[in-house]
């Protein structure tokens, strides 16, 4: 640029660039926060497997370590704190568990449940099974 062109930078044009970025960060987080509040109160159907015996004390994304005999699930996108009433399709058992960590990572799972859990389901031998899962409610 010419120094004497009219759009040379000024000393303070910076914090526009502050401002359009902290304005758009804080509209993303609405979104997320909105993203987050819609999919708690929807009913998801897939796969949930349970974790392996191996990760028996191993600390989960929360903070908490995981114990095979708490009724305990691991979520992609739901809150920590959140309690899930999850039901195997094929035979209509149902659990209520508490989400305390993140995944599961494999394509295709909706849930991962402490052995606990998929006990109660009746999954153990089949190891992945077909759920449907939906925010509860002690209410």
């Amino acid at each position: 640029m010419v120094k004497g062109d009219t759009h040379w930078p000024r000393v303070n044009d910076h914090k526009k660039f502050y401002i359009v970025d902290s304005f758009k960060n804080t509209v993303f987080l609405i979104l997320l926060f909105l993203y987050g509040t819609i999919s708690a109160q929807s009913v998801e159907y897939g796969e949930a497997s349970y974790y392996a015996d191996k990760f028996e004390g191993s600390k989960t994304a929360s903070g908490d370590l995981y114990k095979r005999n708490l009724l305990t699930a691991a979520h992609r996108t739901l809150p920590f704190g959140t309690k899930l009433r999850v039901t195997n399709v094929n035979n209509n058992k149902s659990v209520v568990v508490k989400v305390n960590d993140r995944g599961p990572h494999i394509k295709g799972r909706i849930v991962d449940l402490s052995r606990k859990a998929m006990d109660i389901l009746q999954g153990l031998n089949d190891g992945v099974i077909n759920v449907k899962i939906e925010v509860y409610s002690d209410e």
